[in-house]
């Protein structure tokens, strides 16, 4: 009997035991946990991720649109050119919405003129389209640096608050006080490091398919020049 009671007891004991344990887990992190602990600055952060992922995107489609090309185009252009058929030429170049085509319809339209003259327009051309689409990659570089360092702030913010409660609790300090502070440190930095991380990621994906692009302009360029230098059949 005494000893059907004793294991009841200890039945009991590791049961309040387990549930105490439970209880003193802490509960998982979430995102929004965790943007709340990190105060104020995560709150530039995600503006910047949103501006970020914004430009990346709009960018992306805008030089992947750009970068399509029909192979057969510069073929076509030839033969138009030998035969005469210029302004069939010009109307081919309008109808391919490419900063290639808009190059190639720049140079026709100088046919006749100096060839130092045809290759000073096509290039001004060619400049402009690849300004319009370097816009506001400065902006994302500009974010892929300037986001960790606003989550370094934070940190500095975070740590000079857990130190000011370490001071002003006196022998009253536990470590609540100062992991509140480290706690919030460590939540801007990894939030300014992800930010950043995926902002400069993004714009070396944008530069190169940038450099890409310009290599395939200058390539139609060389075609383009050499196609007014042969000789008509």
């Amino acid at each position: 009997m005494m000893y059907s009671t004793i294991l009841q007891a200890s039945a009991v004991v590791d049961t309040a035991s387990t549930t105490a344990a439970k209880a003193a887990q802490p509960e998982g992190l979430s995102f929004w946990s965790l943007m709340v602990q990190g105060g104020p600055i995560m709150i530039p952060l995600a503006i910047l991720s949103v501006v970020a992922i914004y430009i990346f995107a709009e960018r992306y489609m805008a030089i992947r649109k750009a970068s399509q090309y029909d192979s057969n185009f510069m073929n076509r252009i030839r033969e138009y050119i030998h035969e005469g058929k210029i302004d069939t030429a010009l109307s081919l170049c309008r109808q391919n919405d490419t900063p290639i085509a808009r190059m190639i319809e720049k140079g026709i339209e100088r046919i006749g003129r100096p060839l130092n003259d045809v290759n000073t327009a096509i290039e001004n051309v060619g400049n402009l389209e690849i300004a319009k689409l370097e816009k506001s990659l400065p902006l994302l570089a500009t974010v892929s640096g300037g986001a960790p360092m606003i989550g370094f702030l934070g940190t500095v913010v975070g740590m000079i608050e857990a130190f000011y409660k370490m001071s002003a609790a006196g022998n009253n300090l536990n470590i609540g006080l100062l992991s509140g502070g480290i706690y919030t440190a460590m939540v801007t930095t990894v939030g300014g490091l992800i930010v950043g991380i995926m902002a400069y990621f993004g714009y070396n994906i944008l530069v190169a398919r940038i450099e890409k692009l310009v290599f395939n302009m200058e390539a139609n360029t060389m075609v383009f020049m050499d196609l007014l230098n042969e000789p008509v059949k």
